[in-house]
């Protein structure tokens, strides 16, 4: 069974920093992309970041380029994301999914429930 358990959300204070795993299972980690999905109530979800499978490339939404960073283990079938200089806007319910390819197609597959985050002014 596909499997992917987001982790390592919270509350913290503007400026600081948290670091979200996406544990995965019950599918070839290693042959897929992994993005990173966000949303804040009364919001429409939104990408954050992706990572591929094939050479490990990585792409950010533009709000948060140069403050998070995608990685990932696949020895370990985790995926990453660190973030930092968080700001109130940040905040909502991030989600990490499968791309239905290697690379980062914009096409999900399967979801994660959730994890919570919230930035406090």
């Amino acid at each position: 069974e596909a499997q992917l358990v987001e982790s390592g959300g919270g509350l913290v204070q503007a400026g600081g920093s948290l670091r979200l795993s996406c544990a995965a299972s019950g599918f070839a980690f290693d042959q897929y992309a992994i993005g990173w999905f966000r949303q804040a109530p009364g919001k429409e979800r939104q990408g954050v970041s992706c990572i591929s499978s094939s050479d490990g490339s990585t792409n950010y939404a533009d709000s948060v380029k140069g403050r998070f960073t995608i990685s990932r283990d696949n020895a370990r079938n985790t995926v990453y994301l660190q973030m930092n200089s968080l700001k109130p806007e940040d905040t909502a319910v991030y989600y990490c999914a499968t791309d239905q390819y290697y690379y980062c197609s914009g096409s999900q597959g399967y979801w994660g429930q959730g994890t919570q985050v919230t930035v406090s002014s």
